[in-house]
Parts: structure tokens; C-alpha cells; sequence
């Protein structure tokens, strides 16, 4: 009779689901955890990346069910808990001291090294995804490689004659394209939602310069990028989007950024949390978060450019498509073109002829305004151009899309406008995002100079650079250091905004430096000439 009643209360334990600890905490990811939650919410780190840049030393299922047993324990101590079960495997750069007998440029030459790493070994449970050739991270938190930025930096290794590296550097994004299909915003796996601006086509074309035949060679990768960026499902009518892209109403195609993921940024869970709880609905904050995401694709987060309304939580970049990621596309267009020639494919060169013909006239169409005399990102689910000035509107020079006379209206825009005593503000306006006034960002001042000089106007490209250089130097004399950003109308301040403090090293800062260094004794030189 006993153990007939045993059995019964164990059948009537395990019709309430009673599981092995270990199968209710089954998880494939950190960021699934409670674990990883509590960390970030309760702010264990100051900066969230902080957390998902540690290495666990057990597998995520194994962490969770460790932890979800210890914090019942009376006097369980979660930061106690954080520091025994996670090392901090961060190639953080070396220690140094500033050499302030060096200049400036000699600066950056050492720092080269400085901020070098690679080839990556895989570590387990790491969130970093491994590369097989040396790269340059761009410093500050920011130890690993991200898209966008190193452009800047490569064009920095081939004016400094690093020919090598800058080509080792290309090389590890092909690995990423054919490993992931695309190019991840950096080499974490919390960034495998999304990619950044396509700026590839642009880093194989600067080598090219020397070795004509990589634009062959990194066809494949090429297209596979393209094709990233242009997948969707059916889209019927016009104005209506999937994935990165929207179908306009001549049946051509534009594009906007977007971000797979609708949940809290993994490396800014508590921000994004915070920012979407007023939302009503869970759909409401789902879609707010897709648009952070989205945002953070673009390299411009954050910034008033993608508001749709007054304020931060009326982020709403996948309603936008941008200025900037519709030329680069139209580069990547061009180039693939280019490629299918020397590959003997007339067919295939003609058909990205036509598509990158097309986005041209797209361009033209929907985001150039007259009145204002420049170029606007397109609000399509309003159908109407967005209200921000932003240095975003400078893309069409710098890939001589916009035909001379709109040229000449964005030049005098820029000088009148954007242009300050250290050079080309963000946009015009003060949200206390770092993508905004006051802040000038090096990559911008690139985009912009090189834009002005494809149409001619060398004295307005000559006056960026120096401002911006002076200032480097003047922030470089008083720190000894290169920075992410600078605050370019108040130069007697360091910039400031957004999600951690303005950070040091810089990569891109280093890269654009170098570059307009060459340019203005390029220009100088021209000049002198009879």
C-alpha cells in the first residue's frame, strides 16, 4: 500500500513538470540567462559592454543553473559571483606614456602597433568571433574590429606605407562575408544581427590602386555583401519595405538600415530597457528596439537625425531611408560591375549598370531638396524628405552622384551651415547624442573633404582640414591623446553624449589624420605651381 501511494504522489509530482535542474535552465546563449539579466539591470558595470565582453568559464546552460541555485543562498553576492565565474580575456592596448617630445603624426605612427591585433585564437565561451589575420581595433572599449571605421583606418595604414596590414585587414572581413554572409557590425557575437555601413567596396578599391587585380579577387565576397544587403521577401506595393529593402514606385529599389533583432542591444540591455519602458505595448517597445538596433547598423548611434519626433524614444530608423547607405550601395553596384567585366560577364556588368544607374536617379529623385540645397534622408512611410541637416547629405560628392550644379548648392550649404572653428559639425542640432552638435567625427570630415575636391573646390576642402587638424593637435597637445570625437564648435572642451565617455586611441581618428596630412602638401604643392 506504501509504495503504491509513493508511486502515486510521484506521478502527481511530475504531471506539475517537475525537470532535472539542468534541462529547465537549457539555454544556447548567455543573453537568454537570468543571469545576464540581473548583471545588466542591476548595473554590476558601469558600461554594459563591460559584461559581454567577459569570457564565462562554463558553458551558458552550466552558468545558469550554477547561478539560479547559489542566489538563494542568504548571503549570495552577485558581483562575487560575476568575478569567479568570468575572466576578462580583453586584449586591452598596453599602458603606455605619451612621448610629448613626439609629434602629433609621430604619434600615430607608434600607435599603430599599439592598437594591432591578431591573428585571434578561439576561446571558448568567448563572445568574440575570431579573425585569421592581424587588424587594428580602434581603441578605448573598443577592442575588437568594426566595419565601418576601419575604412578610415586603412586608408590612415596606406598613407603610413602599411601596406600589409591594411591588405590583412581586407582580407579578415572577406573571412567574415564567407563565414556569416555578411559583415557583422564587430567581431562579437551580439553583433550577428546586423552589419554596418557597406564600406567593403570602398576598402578593396583603395587597394586596388596597387594591385589592380583584387577587384577580381574579391568578387565573390563582393556579391555575397550585395546580396545581404538586397534580400527580402515579396514587397507588392510601393513604399513598403522588407528587411534593408523598400520598393519605390517606379519599381526600382532604395534601402534603409535595419537590424534583425527586436529585443534590448545585448551590450546595452539596461539602456534600451529603460528607454522603452513608457511604451504601451509589447509591440511598441519591440519595434523601438529594432529601430536602436537599426540605428546602431548605421554607425550613428545615436542621433537626432533618426527621431521621428523631438526625443530619443522616437527613434525611428527603419522608417528612414538614408543618404549615406544608398551611395554606398550605389558604389558596391558599381564595383560589382566593374568586377564582372574583368571576369568577362558583359551580361552581369550591364544588369549592375542598370541597378546602380537606377539608384542614381533614386537618389536624385527623392533626397535632394532645391530649396535647401542639399541632400535629406527619406522618411518613406511618410512619404516625405526628414527634417535634419546632417553631414549624411555630403555622400553624393564624395561618389560624384550629384550632378555640378547641386554640388556647388551642398559646398556653400557646408560652409555656411556645418562648417566651425574645428572643422564639419555632425548636424545642426544640440540633443546631447553623440552624433550631434557639437561633435565632429573624423570619418564625416573625410566623406566631405574628398566630396569637395571630386568637384573641384579645393580652398573650401583646404579649410576643413586644417581646422580639423589644428584641433587634433591643439586636444593632442593638452591630453596626449587621439581621439574618438571631437567638440568642434567649443574648442576649448572635450565632446561629450551618448551611451559611455568619449574614448581614446582612435583608429579612424589616426587614419583621417595621416590622409589629410598627404592631401594638403598634395594641395599645396598643386597650388604652387605655375
Amino acid at each position: 500500500m506504501r509504495q503504491n501511494l509513493f508511486f502515486l504522489i510521484l506521478l502527481i509530482l511530475l504531471s506539475f513538470g517537475c525537470k532535472d535542474t539542468n534541462e529547465i535552465t537549457k539555454v544556447e546563449s548567455l543573453y537568454e540567462t537570468e543571469l545576464f539579466k540581473d548583471v545588466q539591470m542591476t548595473a554590476v558595470f558601469e558600461d554594459s559592454k563591460t559584461f559581454v565582453d567577459l569570457v564565462p568559464k562554463m558553458p551558458p546552460s552550466e552558468l545558469e543553473a550554477k547561478y539560479l541555485e547559489e542566489r538563494q543562498q542568504p548571503d549570495f553576492n552577485l558581483e562575487d559571483f560575476v568575478a569567479e565565474n568570468f575572466e576578462d580575456r580583453s586584449m586591452k592596448s598596453l599602458e603606455f606614456k605619451t612621448d610629448t617630445t613626439k609629434t602629433m603624426y609621430e604619434h600615430i605612427d607608434t600607435m599603430w602597433n599599439k592598437l594591432t591585433r591578431g591573428p585571434d585564437s578561439l576561446i571558448p565561451n568567448s563572445s568574440r568571433l575570431p579573425l585569421p589575420k592581424s587588424y587594428v581595433v580602434p581603441g578605448g572599449r573598443f577592442q575588437e574590429i568594426y566595419y565601418w571605421d576601419s575604412y578610415f583606418t586603412i586608408e590612415g595604414l596606406l598613407a603610413a606605407e602599411e601596406w600589409d596590414l591594411a591588405k590583412s585587414m581586407t582580407d579578415n572581413f572577406a573571412h567574415l562575408i564567407d563565414n556569416y554572409g555578411f559583415i557583422p557590425n564587430g567581431t562579437r557575437d551580439y553583433f550577428l544581427t546586423r552589419s554596418q555601413p557597406p564600406f567593403f567596396s570602398l576598402m578593396v578599391s583603395a587597394l586596388a590602386k596597387k594591385e589592380k587585380n583584387l577587384l577580381a579577387q574579391y568578387f565573390p565576397q563582393l556579391s555575397k555583401e550585395y546580396n545581404f544587403f538586397m534580400a527580402h521577401d515579396s514587397i507588392e506595393q510601393p513604399f513598403n519595405g522588407s528587411q534593408h529593402v523598400v520598393k519605390m514606385p517606379s519599381s526600382g529599389f532604395l534601402n534603409r538600415y535595419w537590424d534583425s533583432g527586436s529585443t534590448p542591444r545585448p551590450e546595452a540591455y539596461k539602456e534600451d530597457h529603460h528607454l522603452a519602458q513608457d511604451m504601451g505595448t509589447e509591440a511598441e517597445k519591440e519595434q523601438l528596439y529594432r529601430d536602436l538596433r537599426s540605428a546602431a547598423e548605421s554607425g550613428w548611434d545615436f542621433s537626432s537625425r533618426w527621431f521621428l519626433k523631438d526625443d530619443f524614444s522616437s527613434t525611428g530608423t527603419t522608417a528612414i531611408l538614408p543618404v549615406d547607405l544608398n551611395c554606398l550601395l550605389y558604389h558596391l553596384e558599381q564595383q560589382l560591375a566593374v568586377g564582372a567585366q574583368l571576369q568577362g560577364d558583359e551580361k552581369l556588368a550591364d544588369s549592375y549598370k542598370k541597378l546602380a544607374a537606377d539608384r542614381r536617379e533614386l537618389i536624385n529623385e527623392y533626397m535632394w531638396n532645391d530649396e535647401i540645397g542639399f541632400y535629406m534622408d527619406y522618411n518613406f512611410k511618410e512619404r516625405q524628405q526628414t527634417p535634419h541637416l546632417t553631414l549624411g547629405g555630403v555622400f553624393p560628392l564624395f561618389f560624384e552622384i550629384a550632378p555640378p550644379e547641386q554640388a556647388k548648392k551642398v559646398k556653400e550649404t557646408l560652409m555656411q551651415k556645418f562648417l566651425k572653428d574645428g572643422g564639419l559639425v555632425t548636424t545642426l542640432k544640440h540633443t546631447g547624442q553623440q552624433w550631434d552638435a557639437p561633435n565632429g567625427w573624423a570619418p564625416l570630415q573625410w566623406i566631405a573633404v574628398n566630396g569637395l575636391l571630386n568637384y573641384g573646390f579645393a580652398d573650401e576642402a583646404k579649410e576643413i582640414m586644417q581646422r580639423w587638424l589644428a584641433l587634433n593637435e591643439k586636444t593632442f597637445k593638452n591630453t596626449g591623446k587621439m581621439m574618438e570625437k571631437y567638440n568642434v564648435e567649443d574648442l576649448s572642451l572635450l565632446s561629450g553624449g551618448g551611451e559611455y565617455e568619449t574614448q581614446d586611441g582612435f583608429g579612424w581618428t589616426n587614419g583621417v589624420a595621416l590622409g589629410f596630412k598627404t592631401m594638403l602638401d598634395e594641395i599645396e604643392t598643386a597650388q604652387k605651381k605655375p
